[in-house]
């Protein structure tokens, strides 16, 4: 009889987490399963912003896959995923076809403009290692530059950040470390440099506990940064963003850096695989399986779930992916091993904190607030119990943060 082939797509945070708890069930004369992945690393979406601005080295935000997968039960396969047939049971890959019996999609997000015009040829994006790198050396050459100029232009110094949700105020925490240091290397003068945040919404960190988040504007505020509240970012160009004033009032604002992170959809292999989906992000059943489709279970940032309690989607967290990926194994398992009750999903929300900067935070934990170093310490934690999950003690040793204080 032959084997049950499992098909993890992406190695993020819910794909990872599948496959280190597939690889404990079955040896590998009992199921094949097969990681593709594009790159051979996984990195930590969660670090990306500090690797963006210059506070932490992108080779720190990732880490081999061949380090956390047992390579006698798991074949790693590097390639992007093109295509989903559903109907033949095949992912179609740059590298060739694979057949699948089981298939977990977990392939991540990709930014998301709203269709705003010029974000995609003038935005940088805080979304992969590259993007990250290349936002990083963008930066350090508009200071570079700007001192080498003979005619000084004040807009080359000017940052505009769109989007004041996790991803925009984690990065405009480590943009207020990093400045004051980029100053004092290339000889700028702090007053000349100015740090714009645009947001659509009423306030910043929507939904966040409203006295944690006027610690942590009052905070960024500190550090020099402006913020444009209720007010949507309307068009991007090469050196400038033109943002709404009011129904038929538009402002520009000169600018050498651009950044969007203001929101993610769905892989877009998603919207092309013949799987009902949403901004390519698919409601999932409560066993986490497609509609339609039996030995399909979608996880992380493709996955959409409902909280029932206030009828909303649950944010694409990290920490939910991950508890996705224990439990889509869990399934999985289930299935080959011929049980018919399957695991219903119930996120378990331990808390949520976001940096503002490396010595710096605010979060909710088990329903107490905490602010400054206190919740700075505990995102730390948070972050060390992500590797440790994946990779254990020694992968935190080699990648973990222990600057705590």
């Amino acid at each position: 009889m032959r084997k049950p082939r499992i098909v993890v797509l992406g190695a993020g945070y819910g794909g990872l987490m599948t496959v280190t708890r597939l690889q404990k069930q079955f040896s590998k004369d009992q199921a094949e399963i097969v990681l593709i992945n594009k790159n051979d690393y996984h990195y930590e979406t969660t670090w990306l912003h500090e690797a963006s601005a210059g506070t932490l080295h992108h080779d720190k935000v990732r880490y081999d896959i061949k380090d956390v997968i047992d390579g006698h039960k798991v074949n790693f396969m590097q390639a992007t995923v093109e295509d989903i047939k559903t109907d033949a049971k095949k992912v179609i890959t740059d590298n060739g076809e694979v057949e699948y019996d089981y298939l977990v999609i977990a392939l991540g997000a990709v930014s998301e403009t709203f269709g705003i015009k010029g974000l995609h040829e003038h935005a940088f994006m805080i979304a992969n290692i590259n993007s990250a790198r290349q936002l990083r050396e963008h930066l350090e050459y508009q200071f570079a530059t700007y001192k080498n100029e003979e005619d000084k232009k004040d807009e080359r110094l000017t940052i505009v950040v769109g989007g004041a949700g996790f991803t925009g105020i984690e990065f405009l925490g480590e943009l207020g470390n990093r400045i004051p240091e980029l100053c004092k290397e290339y000889d700028v003068d702090f007053q000349k440099v100015r740090i714009v945040c645009v947001e659509a919404a009423p306030m910043i960190l929507p939904g966040f506990d409203p006295e944690l988040v006027k610690y942590a504007r009052a905070k960024l505020e500190k550090k020099g940064v402006e913020f444009r509240i209720g007010t949507p970012l309307k068009e991007a160009t090469e050196n400038s963003v033109i943002i709404s004033k009011g129904e038929d009032e538009v402002e520009e604002i000169q600018a050498g850096t651009i950044v969007w992170a203001a929101g993610v959809r769905g892989n877009p292999v998603i919207e092309k695989a013949e799987i009902e989906n949403m901004r390519a992000r698919v409601k999932v059943g409560k066993d986490l399986r497609a509609p339609g489709h039996d030995n399909i279970f979608v996880i992380g940032d493709c996955s959409l779930m409902i909280n029932e309690e206030i009828d909303r989607p649950y944010p694409p967290t990290a920490q939910i992916a991950m508890q996705q990926g224990e439990t889509c194994a869990r399934n999985i398992t289930a299935l080959i091993k011929g049980n018919e009750a399957l695991e219903q999903f119930k996120p378990d929300i331990k808390g949520t904190v976001c940096s503002l900067g490396e010595d710096d935070a605010i979060g909710l934990v088990y329903g107490k607030k905490l602010m400054g170093t206190k919740a700075s310490f505990m995102k730390k934690v948070v972050d060390n119990r992500a590797l440790y999950m994946v990779g254990g003690a020694g992968l935190v040793m080699k990648k973990g943060k222990f600057k705590f204080f």
